[in-house]
């Protein structure tokens, strides 16, 4: 037998970022919304633990120990004396290295997916206590929705939604490392004041509303002139957008994809439209949220 989970993207629609931290991290004030680009990850007992992966990019997929849904299938089965003897297929659909968590999502969907497959009925809170443990953005990929992480993002507070949101998304020619990009953010922010990260309440309110125009004037992201410092060509892509009629256009978390907020569905083709045609990205995918956590979609 198999189980497989689908399992959604996110995009940071506030990334506040605090001075790093003795550890080498940084509090964050991350308002994260679930959005409706999904991987899959099938889970079938095997005779060791091996992982495959198909879908776009997914060359650039690493196959071995590193990957998240293998540390995720290892951290469950150390914690219940079993063996992660499974194959773990990712049907990728998320960007890879893109800053919409394809790899936490994948995290969460093997945890959900070896949790149900062994039948170890874990509570929700142990599941979250081993996403936090496997990173910082892999609890929200369980959870999905809207939620406030605090900490380095891992602490989540659900938040209320009140509608539909429109989003289009332009994916880069190459990838950011996320690591790179918090070092940048260092190196920019040397010497600086940095301010405690705080949600925006006028952003907490516009998620609540549904209101698109309001949300689009408190969107921020504390990492994109970092983003931008290392890959100066997402500015051209950030201005197609701006001119194809996105109400609000930023930098994916740390990049280097880039999201585009727009009122409804017809003006997110539009966007999508100037977007393709602008040489300026390698893709466009159109999206709504929020979008549902991980989820069991077959197998039991």
């Amino acid at each position: 037998m198999s189980v497989t989970v689908r399992v959604p993207a996110k995009v940071n629609v506030q990334l506040a970022v605090g001075a790093v931290r003795p550890d080498g991290f940084h509090d964050l004030a991350n308002v994260f919304l679930a959005v409706g680009l999904y991987d899959e990850v099938t889970v079938t007992p095997a005779d060791g633990l091996r992982v495959t992966c198909e879908g776009p990019d997914a060359a650039q997929v690493p196959l071995d120990r590193t990957n998240l849904a293998a540390r995720a299938a290892e951290a469950l089965a150390a914690r219940y004396g079993l063996d992660p003897a499974v194959h773990l297929h990712i049907a990728k659909d998320i960007p890879v290295a893109g800053g919409m968590a394809g790899g936490s999502a994948d995290g969460a969907g093997a945890l959900l997916a070896c949790d149900t497959l062994w039948g170890t009925n874990a509570s929700r809170a142990e599941l979250l206590d081993i996403c936090a443990e496997l990173g910082s953005d892999v609890p929200f990929s369980l959870v999905g929705g809207a939620a406030l992480g605090t900490g380095r993002g891992e602490r989540l507070r659900t938040l209320e939604v009140g509608g539909t949101f429109h989003w289009v998304f332009a994916m880069a020619d190459r990838g950011l490392s996320t690591p790179a990009v918090f070092r940048e953010f260092d190196r920019l922010t040397e010497g600086l004041d940095v301010p405690e990260p705080v949600a925006s309440q006028e952003l907490l309110d516009a998620l609540a509303k549904g209101d698109p125009g309001a949300l689009a004037a408190a969107v921020s992201n504390d990492l994109q002139p970092a983003a931008l410092s290392l890959f100066p060509e997402l500015a051209d892509t950030l201005a197609a957008g701006r001119d194809g009629g996105a109400l609000a256009a930023l930098v994916s978390g740390s990049g280097p994809t880039t999201a585009f907020l727009t009122r409804d569905a017809e003006s997110a083709v539009k966007v999508a439209e100037a977007l393709e045609t602008s040489g300026t990205c390698r893709t466009v995918r159109t999206a709504t949220a929020p979008a549902p956590g991980a989820s069991v979609v077959a197998g039991s």
